[in-house]
C-alpha cells in the first residue's frame, strides 16, 4: 500500500472544508464562527506552506485528515516556534489518522529546524489532550474565559513540544528541501 501522507496543495481546499466545516459549526474546537469558503482555505494552505508543512491524508483520492504548522507571531525572534494543528473526518475518526498525521509534521518541523511546537485546545478536550500528551506535547497555560461560542464561555489550553538542542538558531529549511528526506511510511 502507498504512502497515503502527502503534501498539500491549494486544490485540496473542498475536502478540507469538507473535515473543518462540522468542527466549526457544530463544535467549540474552533472559535471561527463560519466555515471558510474554498477560495479562503486554498489561500492558508499557500501561506501557509511558505513556511512550514501542510500534510494530507489522501486514500486513493479521498482526503480524510490533514495537519499543518503555521506561524506562531511575526516578530523574528519566534521564527523557530510553530503552531499546530490536526483534524480528521468523522467518518475516518480511531483510526490513527490523527496521530500519524501529526508525527510526520513534528518529524518534518523537526528537520527544518523548528525549536518548539505550540497547539491550542478548547478544553474540556480529552480525546485531543490524550494525543498531544502521548506525543510529548506538555500543558503550558490555561486562558479561562478566552473565548464564547455555541452559548457558553470556554477555555483555551496551551501545550508545548520542545523540537530541537539547544544552540545558536540557523535559519528553518523550507518545506519541499524536508520533504525528499522524510522517513518510511507509517502505518494508519
Amino acid at each position: 500500500m502507498s504512502d497515503p501522507i502527502r503534501l498539500a496543495t491549494p486544490h485540496d481546499a473542498a475536502a478540507f472544508c469538507r473535515i473543518y466545516a462540522p468542527i466549526v459549526r457544530e463544535s467549540a474546537l474552533s472559535f471561527e464562527s463560519e466555515p471558510p469558503s474554498e477560495l479562503e482555505m486554498g489561500r492558508r494552505v499557500r501561506e501557509a506552506l511558505e513556511f512550514a508543512p501542510w500534510l494530507a491524508w489522501d486514500e486513493g483520492g479521498d482526503v480524510l485528515g490533514y495537519a499543518y504548522g503555521t506561524r506562531f507571531r511575526t516578530r523574528p525572534a519566534y521564527a523557530w516556534t510553530c503552531e499546530v494543528s490536526v483534524y480528521v473526518d468523522t467518518r475516518a475518526r480511531r483510526r490513527g489518522i490523527g496521530r500519524a498525521l501529526y508525527s510526520d509534521l513534528i518529524d518534518l518541523l523537526r528537520l527544518q529546524g523548528f525549536r518548539t511546537a505550540l497547539a491550542v485546545l478548547t478544553i474540556p478536550n480529552p480525546e485531543s489532550a490524550a494525543l498531544h500528551a502521548s506525543l510529548g506535547f506538555e500543558p503550558v497555560g490555561t486562558f479561562r474565559d478566552s473565548g464564547f461560542k455555541l452559548g457558553a464561555w470556554r477555555h483555551t489550553q496551551w501545550w508545548s513540544l520542545h523540537l530541537g538542542p539547544g544552540c545558536a538558531p540557523a535559519p528553518t529549511r523550507s518545506t519541499p528541501e524536508v520533504w525528499q528526506h522524510r522517513g518510511p511510511p507509517r502505518a494508519g
